[in-house]
């Protein structure tokens, strides 16, 4: 339950001011405010232009453009274990949760996240494979990748546990390994999921200097330190620098990304990640790494490896682009910030004045989110730790795009804008503190329905 936290008008209207958008009490929270006639629902995924999925436009070269096409193309192939498949490219398995990066990045384009129709669900069992579908995993439902919290002997574990293996395919003859007992870890109470995080404008969340995400940290401390609200970031073991990708901001880059995914999404060995996850002598096909660079190929171009080419294509791939405004969007955002929601969901954020790729520096990045990671209490905890992040931390979400999202939280497990919001919000327990956002939630639950209407509005615009 969500902990009856009392915020009085003279309260809220404090908070407000703490803002700096005081003028609200006046133009927005009338003294009298009639009888709500309706409860604020999600409008839902919105329709029209997926106003996503494109390069960025703004002063990437020739050859960067180009590099863009061959990463996005590389991006959407599919993968078999030997090649032998038409139209594919050797190296999946032999445990795989789908055979291409597009299949699980597809909504509202690619480089998206989870699509209305799970591609899982027909990857299981392609190519006469003996795979049974997961219980978690449904037609309609989000695409999963599931984690074990802990391993048999009681430590530790938090790794990916793939769905599916290349058992029984025509491609993978004499290969025959079981598939996790995914049934069993639930039932102790050990399994928990994780969808696709969307790569849009990721080039330039990458391009943000530390000191600028460190900054913003400390911006506000007051108004955070009244409501609760405590960001951290997550950084990487070998040299102290900020990561900031994935649902616990545990990548540092996109290359690093875009390899461990390649290896643990779809079972495909690279230079970055150059061993088999399962060396079954009877399930391995090809030598290893099955990726690398080219340098057999006569354009320059193909040189590089698939894992360089999909962080080229990611670099490179625009942000969305949101509605035009209307009043309610233009109240919506105004109330976002108001209630405290602004605090981790940093509207913008700015790239460095010294960035490689010049169309990437000194730009304005509208990604609502600090990258840094807050405590969401024991309601959305997973008990996975990944770097610096405990499990009941998580990277605050960039919301660009949210507008066109069919599935919230780290594991999916809503369709429902507004039950994501209350989610946020959770008392603690002997083992963990209550969520940081459970202040900013108390103030969300006492706006009128007309302006928690509005919010939603200004989310799906995004």
């Amino acid at each position: 339950m969500i902990p009856k936290v009392r915020i009085t008008r003279r309260g809220l209207g404090a908070v407000i001011l703490a803002t700096g958008v005081g003028l609200l009490m006046t133009a927005v929270l009338p003294r009298e405010v009639s009888s709500d006639l309706f409860a604020a629902r999600d409008p839902g995924v919105r329709t029209g232009p997926a106003g996503a999925g494109g390069m960025y436009t703004y002063g990437l070269t020739d050859i960067e453009q180009q590099m863009f096409g061959l990463g996005q193309d590389q991006f959407k192939e599919v993968q078999s274990v030997q090649g032998t498949i038409p139209d594919t490219e050797l190296g999946l398995g032999p445990r795989f949760n789908m055979d291409s990066c597009a299949g699980c990045h597809a909504q509202p384009d690619v480089g998206g996240t989870s699509p209305a129709v799970n591609p899982q669900v027909d990857v299981a069992n392609k190519e006469l494979a003996t795979n049974v579908i997961p219980f978690f995993i449904t037609q309609n439902g989000p695409v999963r990748e599931a984690r074990f919290k802990f391993k048999p002997n009681g430590a530790p574990d938090g790794g990916v546990h793939a769905l599916f293996t290349i058992t029984g395919r025509t491609d993978a003859p004499g290969c025959a390994i079981l598939q996790p007992d995914f049934r069993a870890a639930a039932a102790s109470q050990n399994l928990i999921f994780r969808i696709p995080t969307p790569v849009f404008g990721a080039g330039l969340i990458e391009a943000i200097d530390d000191d600028t995400i460190l900054a913003n940290m400390r911006a506000n401390r007051l108004l955070k330190l009244y409501l609760g609200v405590n960001g951290r970031p997550n950084t990487s073991g070998n040299d102290g620098t900020i990561t900031r990708f994935g649902w616990k901001a545990q990548n540092k880059s996109l290359e690093l990304f875009s390899a461990e995914a390649y290896n643990v999404e779809q079972g495909v060995t690279n230079d970055v990640f150059p061993q088999e996850r399962d060396e079954e002598p009877a399930c391995r096909f090809n030598t290893t790494p099955e990726n690398t660079a080219h340098f057999d190929a006569t354009n320059p171009l193909d040189i590089p490896s698939d894992v360089v080419k999909f962080a080229v294509f990611m670099r490179f791939l625009a942000p969305p682009t949101p509605v035009p405004d209307n009043p309610s969007i233009v109240l919506g955002r105004t109330l976002f910030t108001a209630v405290g929601c602004a605090l981790c969901h940093t509207p913008t954020l700015h790239t460095g004045k010294k960035v490689a790729t010049g169309a990437l520096q000194d730009t304005g990045v509208n990604l609502l989110s600090d990258l840094l990671l807050h405590n969401m209490g024991p309601g959305l905890a997973d008990g996975i730790s990944q770097g610096d992040a405990r499990g009941d931390e998580f990277r605050t979400a960039p919301l660009w795009g949210l507008g066109q999202r069919i599935f919230f939280l780290h594991d999916g497990r809503t369709s429902d804008l507004r039950a994501a919001i209350q989610a946020h919000a959770s008392p603690g327990d002997l083992r963990t503190p209550p969520s940081e956002a459970n202040q900013v939630i108390a103030i969300f639950n006492q706006l009128p329905e007309f302006y928690k209407q509005s919010i939603l509005n200004f989310l799906r615009g995004l």
